[in-house]
């Protein structure tokens, strides 16, 4: 039997091999040594655990046989057997590495009731939150194993893809709901300067990554995972368009704007200053789309955590809504935003005109010659906006127009949109006032 070279990894990669928790992440920028350092991973596990079932996957069978079969067959030579009908490898030891695919969703059955002790997904962004779960269900202990092994996945990638939004939120943003448990994630960033073998070997690709547009060039030279292609506002950049909260000059003009829905209560307040600069200082989001243990508020209880959350300026401020809010039921021919107003919520109707609603977002975004900040800063208490925005995506069928999927984040952004259409105007300079006598202002009064 030959024996297996285990070249030497670099620390990012070290600290992949060495993670212990139940899904861990690597990537980030190319060139970082992703798909190796799995495979790499997967292979020492088949040797040191006798027994252990791996599943190792990929969106597509040429995917696989080009970037992992084809190297693992030089790398496990004489040390394991590939079986090409069951495209697995298989050890002396009982180990089995399999090569796996997933298209579409009917692929996915080919993977119900089985159990495989580790799971490797590549590319995961390329996978849909779907392929994900299901194979979260079949990660479990085979019974095969002489020695115990925690099942565990491992998952690389880079930013964009149709599963960007998930892994984001579980690995990047860390925003779990009840059943999700943050130990149980690790992500490791690991960009082409980790890469040193490549960077020394590889120097043009190293430069045509450097060489990429701007935008392009934050996602697969950085691994920016505030960017990727298909992004509706790639301008919003979080060193830009977000500030830390601040006290708001009461001379400030305030406003409110909202996007109403059973699946989704977004509520923004703002302030506007001398500039016309607009600041989201504080925003509140509830409804269904935020996942378990979230439910959809009726009118009167939305009403009311706006009030709950408004000082007295707050109250009285101008609250911009989408005209949807005045359509009366046949049945009682009251509107929503009848009922707001019932509760002492009084909206004010925006232009619901999307394509010109979201080109005027992006003026707001731009950065201004005469100010040199954008003409919309977000405090970063505002959590739910800076993460939505963006991840909106261009409609397929209506370049202009924002996508409605992934749906959980279009309400924040609609809520900015009927903020900007609202025309909000700029606040006042502080006027200043001497102090005058009582006999004073009397003069002043009857001097004429």
């Amino acid at each position: 039997m030959n024996s297996f070279v285990i070249p030497k990894p670099y620390p990012k990669q070290v600290e992949f091999m060495k993670s212990r928790s139940h899904y861990t992440a690597y990537g980030g920028s190319r060139g970082g040594g992703k798909s190796f350092v799995a495979r790499l991973k997967a292979n020492m596990l088949c040797l040191r655990y006798d027994g252990i079932q791996i599943l190792f996957m990929r969106r597509t069978y040429p995917e696989l046989r080009e970037n992992h079969i084809i190297p693992a067959m030089r790398e496990l030579k004489g040390i394991a057997e590939y079986k090409s009908a069951d495209k697995a490898f298989e050890f002396p030891n009982g180990s089995r590495l399999k090569f796996g695919y997933c298209r579409n969703d009917s692929d996915l059955l080919q993977y119900q009731g089985q159990a495989y002790d580790v799971i490797f997904l590549e590319e995961c962004t390329l996978f849909p939150e779907n392929v994900f779960t299901t194979m979260t269900e079949s990660n479990r202990s085979s019974g095969q194993m002489r020695e115990f092994f925690p099942p565990r996945m491992y998952l690389t990638c880079n930013p964009g893809g149709v599963g960007h939004a998930w892994f984001k939120r579980l690995f990047i943003d860390r925003d779990y709901v009840k059943q999700e448990r943050a130990e149980d994630y690790k992500f490791i960033q690991a960009t082409v300067y980790d890469n040193p073998w490549l960077v020394k070997n590889s120097p043009n690709y190293v430069q045509s990554l450097e060489n990429l547009p701007e935008d392009r060039k934050r996602a697969m030279l950085y691994g920016d995972w505030d960017v990727f292609e298909g992004q509706y506002f790639p301008e919003f950049r979080r060193e830009t368009h977000v500030c830390e909260a601040f006290p708001i000059p009461e001379h400030w003009t305030r406003y409110k704007a909202l996007d109403y829905g059973f699946d989704m209560l977004a509520v923004g307040w703002f302030a506007v200053d001398e500039n016309g600069t607009a600041y989201l200082y504080k925003e509140f989001c509830e409804g269904k789309d935020l996942g378990e243990g979230h439910d959809g508020l009726i009118l009167s209880d939305a009403a009311n955590a706006i009030l709950e959350r408004s000082d007295e300026l707050e109250r009285d401020a101008i609250t911009f809504a989408p005209p949807d809010l005045w359509n009366r039921r046949q049945d009682t021919g009251r509107s929503a935003a009848d009922r707001f107003a019932e509760c002492g919520v009084y909206l004010e109707k925006a232009k619901n005109d999307r394509v010109l609603g979201w080109l005027d977002l992006k003026e707001y975004l731009k950065v201004r010659r005469d100010t040199g900040k954008p003409s919309l800063m977000i405090c970063s208490n505002c959590t739910q906006t800076i993460k939505s925005l963006p991840m909106l995506l261009h409609d397929e069928k209506h370049p202009d127009d924002v996508a409605n999927d992934p749906h959980e984040y279009t309400h924040p952004a609609d809520m900015l949109r009927y903020f900007v259409a609202g025309r909000p105007i700029a606040a006042s300079e502080p006027r200043e006032y001497n102090e005058l006598t009582t006999e004073e202002e009397m003069g002043n009064v009857f001097s004429y």
